[in-house]
């Protein structure tokens, strides 16, 4: 008999870790110091996350959050494009649903903002987020209040997801 242990019941689990990737690099990579400030939209990072608050009055540190770096760099987390015939004759209608959701979510999550809208040669908008889920749910909306073919990009190499609705 050799040295071997031959009952696979008692080889072991031959599962491996997986490492989760930090691919954000507007995530801080060590944790700020509790108050801070951002200059720009006036967020504090307290108690390990962002939140909008006018309670601390000790002294703060500053920095740009996540949020206002992506804007001032131009560089979303997440695009949604919009197009298609309904659009055209919706237009307002959807803008103001894309409005409203964003800002309800703005009031509650102060890294989720909606960056850019810009209108393209060919009818459809790109509206650009600071965040990857606000341009899903957002997209789920439109399918849900108005039907159409929504189409959801995750990007694996980058921070980044790309989602198109679409109704003709």
């Amino acid at each position: 008999m050799s040295g071997k242990n031959t009952n696979p019941a008692r080889q072991g689990r031959h599962d491996r870790l997986i490492q989760e990737r930090n691919h954000d690099p507007y995530k801080a990579q060590k944790k700020l110091p509790d108050p801070t400030l951002c200059t720009e939209c006036k967020a504090v990072f307290t108690g390990s996350r962002w939140q909008w608050t006018e309670k601390i009055t000790r002294p703060m540190n500053t920095t740009l959050c996540p949020a206002c770096s992506r804007i001032h760099e131009k560089i979303p987390a997440g695009i949604l494009k919009v197009r298609g015939e309904f659009f055209q004759q919706h237009r307002d209608e959807i803008l103001r649903l894309v409005q409203n959701k964003m800002d309800r979510e703005k009031a509650q999550h102060p890294l989720k903002r909606l960056m850019n809208v810009e209108d393209k040669h060919d009818g459809s908008i790109l509206v650009t987020f600071t965040d990857t889920h606000s341009p899903r749910d957002i997209g789920k909306a439109l399918a849900n209040a108005y039907h159409g073919e929504l189409d959801i990009h995750y990007a694996e190499d980058e921070d980044l997801t790309r989602v198109t609705w679409s109704r003709w």
